[in-house]
């Protein structure tokens, strides 16, 4: 048996608190957690519920177990009867839960054990709580990291106090993720599950593009100018429509930059394989469309504003270049606009237009003649 030393406690509780920067009732709850899991572990049973109550000044430990009234008893580690109840409670009546006090002077061997596992993993937890909460408000901002380990389905990013996971739908597809190296991630979210808190990381999202734009292009700060809308296949391509609130301010110009300078910025830290493409956003869904498929060249757009849908023609020649590689520059393009668009080959209008004026030139020639040819 060991003994439950409180005064040793009470010091460990101080210097727990202090070196991991955790508030002292969190330390104590997480002990007293630990207290009732051991007494429950020698003296109880599993679904049994005990609480712990540490007395410091005392230098005491309880421990509570609550039973509820019920008239006939199918478990007596839980349930209690009425007659036995009022002999602790004089006005006991049926569904009260009633609370029996033990003192705790000392535990097995393993029970202190399980004091011990709990008490670890219980203060990992409190302490991962305690480092996200200052990441709460970091939610939506972009941090440097450096990698810590790369796993098959998560990279694990160090940011400084805490840590966070890259998962694989989160990555830049063909990026090469080396141990120790500093890279920029955006804080997407903190997932809370069984195994705790978890900060979960993102290269690959829109908002990763918007925030490194947010950097090289001020005017987003000042307001003249702002993105719209992006897509993005991290790793592949990205599309953004960007727009000007001040006249004469060019804002695909903006973002690109002189000689390209803002867009390089930005395409060095996601890397040079993925393609960027700025359009300009337009209120004229059909414009917008247009726009958005560019670099191609579209000869007419069919809206079907109800399915929200549009048909677009180009020219042969164009047709691969709007449908892109594996599809991508209309895929883009349509979770750009909003719209289900659909690439159709228009018959090269500029071929059929000629034969009809040339047509009536040949007509008006043979009306003459036969009007010559009637006079006579």
């Amino acid at each position: 048996m060991e003994d439950l030393n409180i005064k040793q406690l009470t010091l460990a509780l101080h210097t727990i608190a202090e070196e991991k920067n955790l508030p002292e009732e969190t330390v104590l709850s997480v002990i007293e957690q630990a207290i009732a899991a051991a007494w429950r572990r020698d003296n109880g049973e599993r679904d049994q519920e005990v609480r712990a109550a540490l007395n410091i000044n005392k230098g005491t430990a309880m421990v509570y177990v609550a039973r509820e009234v019920v008239e006939t008893v199918g478990s007596d580690s839980v349930e209690i009867s009425l007659q036995d109840a009022t002999k602790q409670k004089k006005d006991a009546k049926i569904g009260d839960i009633i609370e029996e006090s033990h003192e705790v002077m000392s535990f097995g061997r393993v029970a202190a054990q399980t004091a011990k596992q709990v008490v670890l993993q219980r203060l990992r937890e409190a302490e991962r709580e305690v480092v996200l909460a200052e990441y709460e408000d970091k939610i939506g901002t972009v941090v440097t990291g450096t990698v810590q380990r790369v796993e098959p389905r998560v990279v694990r990013v160090e940011l400084g106090k805490a840590a966070g996971i890259i998962p694989q739908s989160e990555q830049i597809q063909g990026e090469f993720y080396s141990i120790g190296s500093r890279i920029k991630v955006f804080i997407k979210d903190i997932e809370r599950d069984n195994r705790g808190p978890q900060l979960i990381l993102s290269r690959g999202n829109e908002a990763f593009v918007e925030y490194l734009f947010r950097q090289e292009v001020p005017e987003m700060e000042t307001g003249a100018v702002e993105i719209k809308t992006i897509a993005r296949e991290a790793g592949r391509r990205t599309k953004l429509a960007v727009a000007s609130t001040v006249p004469g301010v060019d804002p695909v110009g903006t973002f690109v930059g002189g000689h390209g300078t803002r867009v390089q910025a930005v395409m060095n830290e996601i890397g040079d394989q993925e393609k960027v493409d700025i359009v300009t956003f337009d209120d004229n869904n059909e414009q917008f469309i247009r726009n958005a498929l560019s670099p191609a060249e579209v000869v007419k757009v069919e809206i079907d504003e109800k399915n929200k849908s549009a048909k677009v023609f180009v020219t042969e020649d164009q047709q691969s270049i709007a449908i892109g590689r594996g599809g991508q520059n209309v895929r883009l393009a349509s979770r750009l606009t909003g719209y289900e668009l659909d690439i159709e080959t228009a018959v090269p209008a500029k071929k059929a237009e000629p034969a009809k004026p040339k047509k009536n030139i040949e007509d008006s020639l043979l009306n003459a003649i036969e009007q010559t040819d009637d006079e006579k």
